[in-house]
């Protein structure tokens, strides 16, 4: 892997060359496609549903273990590998940005699930049983639909892929306590959008507080109590998240990553790093290339929600 990790595109993934949406079911995508076990990132949003098989699948360093009727959602940019131990099949969705925004008058509506927020805990989900069926007979829908250029076929997965997205949510709602939706969580979620667009600029709480017209008080209370973390910590994991995204690509040296992250200069970027890291940005990044499955990169996880 000389040139860093690559970053994959739908139409070089799919058969007919299209660029905003392509459904398959998974197994014989795999076949296809078998590179993708190795880490890779994708240009586009990329959905996958195991109905079989066992082994691991990596998002941005945090493994979790595959499981029968497991979805997750990852965002363009993320880093992502497979290690499978048998034969895994289910279904895959990947469609662009701009897929929703000529059918819908709200081009954010994406934001407003959480398991398309880039953070890793939050994008994998098990569905229960009970709902096996119905998952099933959607991303069965979908790939009838993408058949023989039915007429509005793509506008028919738009609708069933928001009908997915919505049955999803519901779940993490049902198994959330209290209100389904409080101001403390539009709160939260308002700061971790903050974070996302700011973090190269912007990494103290109080910038952040201001921006939301709330104490950094405040913040820090809302942060500790809704996620068990204080609010720098969510500001240092997305420039970690980043520095490490970045250190896999070797068209970049650390000092030009740490001057577009905004360190002042390679020496405090490094120090910054180690010490959340416990390894120097080259340590990682001389780790992460030589091992294809990114094995023992990061302490793993098998956090999936509902499991």
């Amino acid at each position: 892997m000389k040139n860093g990790f690559p970053v994959y595109n739908i139409s070089s993934l799919s058969d007919v060359r299209e660029d905003d949406i392509m459904v398959s079911r998974f197994n014989p995508y795999l076949k296809i496609h078998k590179n993708l076990s190795s880490a890779h990132r994708h240009s586009f949003y990329h959905i996958v549903m195991f109905t079989e098989g066992q082994g691991t699948h990596q998002i941005d360093f945090t493994r979790f273990a595959v499981k029968p009727f497991q979805i997750y959602f990852m965002i363009p940019g993320q880093v992502h590998s497979w290690d499978f131990v048998e034969p895994v099949d289910g279904y895959i969705v990947n469609f662009s940005a701009s897929f929703f925004q000529s059918f819908l008058l709200d081009a954010n509506v994406l934001e407003r699930f959480s398991f398309f927020s880039g953070f890793a805990e939050e994008q994998v989900i098990q569905i229960p049983s009970e709902q096996h069926a119905e998952m099933t007979g959607l991303f069965e829908s979908m790939i009838e639909e993408r058949k023989d250029n039915r007429t509005m076929g793509a506008d028919m997965v738009r609708v069933l892929l928001l009908n997915l997205f919505i049955r999803v949510s519901r779940l993490k709602a049902t198994d959330a306590p209290g209100p389904r939706v409080s101001f403390n969580d539009t709160l939260l979620r308002n700061f971790r959008m903050l974070i996302e667009q700011n973090y190269r600029v912007s990494r103290l709480p109080k910038d952040y507080a201001s921006m939301l017209y709330i104490t950094p008080n405040h913040l820090n209370s809302l942060c500790n109590d809704l996620l068990g973390v204080p609010a720098g910590e969510l500001i240092r994991s997305r420039v970690l998240l980043e520095a490490k995204r970045l250190l896999v690509n070797l068209d970049m040296t650390v000092s030009q990553i740490a001057d577009d992250l905004n360190f002042a200069d390679n020496s405090y970027f490094s120090r910054f790093f180690k010490k959340q890291v416990g390894m120097t940005p080259e340590m990682f990044r001389k780790s992460a290339l030589l091992n294809d499955e990114n094995n023992g990169i990061e302490t793993t996880t098998e956090r999936a929600i509902g499991a």
